[in-house]
């Protein structure tokens, strides 16, 4: 059993999708609400992968150089709103015993690397709903993590809003 001051450690992916979002609201409404609030047998990790510069910019030859600094902080910058989003969240459910990290990576290494780190015993990410040819093509963090994590691992998937 993983302990951190003798509690369960909890990995919760983030990304800048309404997805992540919705599957760290669940979490903290499933594990954290009243009557467990801090008595919550789990101490959460909130994990965002920040891609590489070089993987968002698709470009060779003169002139990648400049451009990179620029992605960089771009990226940089996005990571910022994420984990302040998903800050806003634990505030708002009143959730404090909370560790955020951006780690720069692809978000299925990312995300099993920092299970061992945090020697987690569950991995929570959110569902994307992809059908099976985007998944083939964009790759399924949930399904690769499902896999390798090891540690029992949560796939929240967002209801469909019905029109």
């Amino acid at each position: 059993m993983a302990a951190v001051e003798g509690k369960e450690v909890m990995i919760v992916g983030v990304d800048d999708s309404q997805h992540s979002t919705y599957a760290l609201e669940w979490t903290f409404d499933h594990f954290f609400t009243p009557p467990l609030g801090s008595d919550s047998p789990f101490k959460v990790v909130v994990v965002y992968a920040k891609p590489f510069a070089s993987s968002v910019v698709s470009l060779a030859g003169p002139g990648v150089a400049e451009v990179l600094p620029i992605v960089d902080s771009d990226l940089k910058k996005m990571a910022a709103r994420i984990m302040g989003k998903a800050k806003e969240i634990c505030i708002s459910k009143s959730v404090s015993d909370v560790i955020f990290e951006v780690v720069e990576g692809d978000a299925r290494n990312v995300l099993c690397e920092a299970v061992e780190r945090h020697h987690a015993s569950v991995l929570v990410v959110g569902s994307h709903g992809y059908g099976a040819i985007k998944r083939v093509v964009l790759g399924s963090v949930s399904d690769y993590c499902a896999h390798q994590a090891h540690c029992t691992v949560m796939i929240v998937k967002r209801p469909k809003i019905k029109t």
